[in-house]
């Protein structure tokens, strides 16, 4: 009953994933969860945008985002980067992977969306999400948990726009996620916290100390 903090588990191997080459247990860490999760999302969000040169909208700019903007950098799509308002570390870190525009999760957006994918579990998002996107396009909700979503005009959502959320992600998404790592390859961007700091990560987390990803170190 060690859960996730368990050095050693034993699991059925067609569970299991093997590392990819040229990472580091370190650097792998945020592929297994925010970055698989984060590709379900982009799967479904992929299936509302032009198979190159699509604009995608990435509302949290944190663990999963900063690996999400890689693939899509990767596949031709432009990406917008939505963060907390005032949150310049963030937007500027968002520049630096390639975003063609970063602002406040207020700002006016300088374009239609083809698509929009929310990792903050902040329901107020989606109807700013809708708002930005073009008729037919789509926003994906991938947290695991968010606020409540307030209510707003149908005239939103009109337009053949649709949501959805993510609840799990499937092997296929592993099978094709991890090897893609690695073509890209995608570069992970880890704070390193000790075990007994993990309260403080979860902290700094919440705060948006830090960009990237957090790591925990046994």
């Amino acid at each position: 009953h060690d859960g996730g903090f368990a050095e050693y588990a034993v699991a059925r191997a067609e569970y299991c994933f093997a590392i990819p080459p040229g990472y580091s247990a370190e650097q792998a860490a945020p592929l297994l969860c925010a970055g698989l999760i984060g590709y379900r999302a982009y799967r479904m969000a992929r299936e509302a945008m032009p198979e190159a040169d699509g604009v995608l909208g990435l509302y949290g700019f944190g663990a999963s985002a900063h690996l999400l903007i890689q693939v899509a950098r990767a596949a031709g799509h432009r990406v917008l980067a939505f963060t907390r308002p005032g949150d310049i570390a963030a937007q500027d870190f968002a520049r630096q992977l390639g975003a063609c525009w970063a602002g406040d999760s207020n700002a006016d957006v300088p374009e239609p969306l083809d698509a929009a994918i929310i990792f903050a579990p902040a329901g107020e998002l989606v109807p700013a999400a809708l708002s930005a996107l073009r008729k037919g396009g789509r926003v994906v909700c991938a947290g695991i948990h968010m606020s409540d979503i307030p209510a707003f005009a149908y005239d939103l959502l009109w337009g053949e726009r649709s949501i959805c959320s993510v609840a799990n992600l499937t092997r296929r998404d592993g099978e094709e996620f991890l090897p893609l790592a690695t073509r890209i390859p995608i570069r992970t961007h880890t704070i390193r916290y000790q075990l007994e700091q993990a309260n403080q990560a979860l902290d700094d987390l919440r705060a948006g100390r830090f960009t990237g990803a957090a790591v925990i170190v046994l």
